[in-house]
């Protein structure tokens, strides 16, 4: 086929003017174009006049003028074609050259949104709410939409119409509907691109997060060493009076952070990750990939973490298969839920049992060693839950 810009100026028409004029703005081949009008009024007549799927039809287009006539297929023994040309189907031809050029357009300026963003992946994007498409989250990207399947979404986030969010770029996938661009609040790279963001040692690689273990929306283990001498990997990922990681910790809408130092050292490792839990025995089979930790009685509930979640992530977060027992051996319900704490005495209402239990807060002592403002900082306590508590423990 010839190249339509090679024609000769006097051989142009409107038809072949606009056509390379549409064409050359978005990038289309104007011979793709072409093709696909033919294909596109071969089906549009079968269409119209109900013609069976099977029957074979040929569509030819004028590209001087833009004149569609159609042949039936296959040819006769003298090689001729018998033409099957409508009346009106240069008005056929006219709307069906328009919609493959409409149609043409959006995939090449979809294709070129995809390309962008294919070099994206694997960084940070600003993003807003744009619609919801069932359990799936389309959100504005910029010059594209990223799409947040549910298993992309973090626990306990609520999302409305135009909210701003940050979003990992996480893939771009093949789906009925197309390449999608899938971002995403779930995964664990959206913590590393957020500190990479607050923390200019982690962004220069001064700090290294050398792993991470994360229940999006709950809690985060994040295990970092220093490649640098004299640079302290934890302090700086902290920031001057927490600046740094509260950052984060608001762009997750709260979810909690535990920044660890990493160590080769697997049984220092191990005891760092169940922190805030103290005075830990550890007995390893480094073969098994798996250790039994001693614990005292008054650091259980710590270890163990709201139904088990500080020993899952501590496990995660190492690589370890842990199991946790009590000072005299046995072993111990990774569910917090069927753990007693010693705050239980208090017989306190289980919304304010709870929120205390989350703050990490389940010994009388460490209790009654908070004040007033202490109490009004943990999340799910307002004045009437600190009245409650003040009169259990007078009581």
């Amino acid at each position: 086929m010839a190249n339509l810009a090679n024609l000769p100026r006097s051989a142009r028409t409107e038809f072949t003017a606009a056509l390379n004029q549409i064409c050359a703005e978005r990038g289309i081949s104007p011979e793709a174009v072409i093709d696909t009008i033919k294909a596109a009024l071969v089906a549009a007549y079968k269409k119209d006049f109900n013609i069976e799927e099977e029957a074979a039809y040929e569509a030819e287009l004028d590209q001087v003028t833009g004149e569609a006539k159609l042949f039936e297929l296959p040819v006769d023994d003298k090689g001729k074609r018998k033409e099957v040309t409508p009346p009106g189907f240069g008005r056929i031809a006219a709307q069906t050259a328009k919609q493959v050029i409409l149609q043409k357009i959006r995939e090449a300026e979809k294709t070129a949104i995809i390309g962008e963003y294919q070099d994206k992946v694997g960084n940070l994007v600003s993003g807003m709410v744009l619609r919801f498409d069932g359990k799936f989250i389309v959100c504005d990207i910029g010059r594209g939409q990223g799409l947040m399947p549910p298993e992309e979404q973090a626990r306990g986030e609520h999302y409305r119409l135009n909210q701003r969010l940050t979003l990992y770029i996480k893939d771009i996938t093949d789906t009925v509907k197309g390449e999608q661009i899938i971002v995403s609040r779930a995964d664990p790279k959206l913590v590393i691109g957020l500190f990479k963001r607050e923390v200019p040692e982690v962004e220069s690689g001064a700090v290294e997060i050398k792993t991470i273990a994360r229940e999006a929306g709950s809690r985060s283990k994040v295990a970092v060493a220093s490649t640098q001498a004299g640079v302290d990997p934890v302090g700086s990922c902290v920031g001057q009076k927490g600046v740094r990681v509260q950052a984060v910790i608001n762009e997750l809408n709260g979810e909690k952070i535990d920044i660890i130092e990493y160590s080769d050292n697997i049984e220092k490792f191990i005891t760092a990750s169940l922190q805030p839990a103290e005075k830990l025995e550890i007995k390893l089979d480094e073969t098994k990939k798996t250790a039994v930790v001693t614990v005292p009685e008054d650091q259980l509930s710590l270890a163990i973490g709201r139904e088990g979640q500080n020993a899952r992530l501590a496990a995660k977060l190492t690589g370890f298969k842990i199991t946790i027992k009590g000072p005299k051996g046995e072993a111990v319900s990774a569910k917090s839920s069927d753990h007693e704490f010693e705050i239980d005495k208090l017989n306190l209402s289980s919304r304010v049992r709870n929120a205390l239990v989350e703050a990490e807060t389940t010994t009388l002592k460490k209790l009654k060693k908070l004040t007033e403002d202490d109490l009004k900082d943990i999340r799910g306590l307002g004045s009437k839950s600190i009245e409650e508590i003040s009169e259990a423990l007078s009581g």
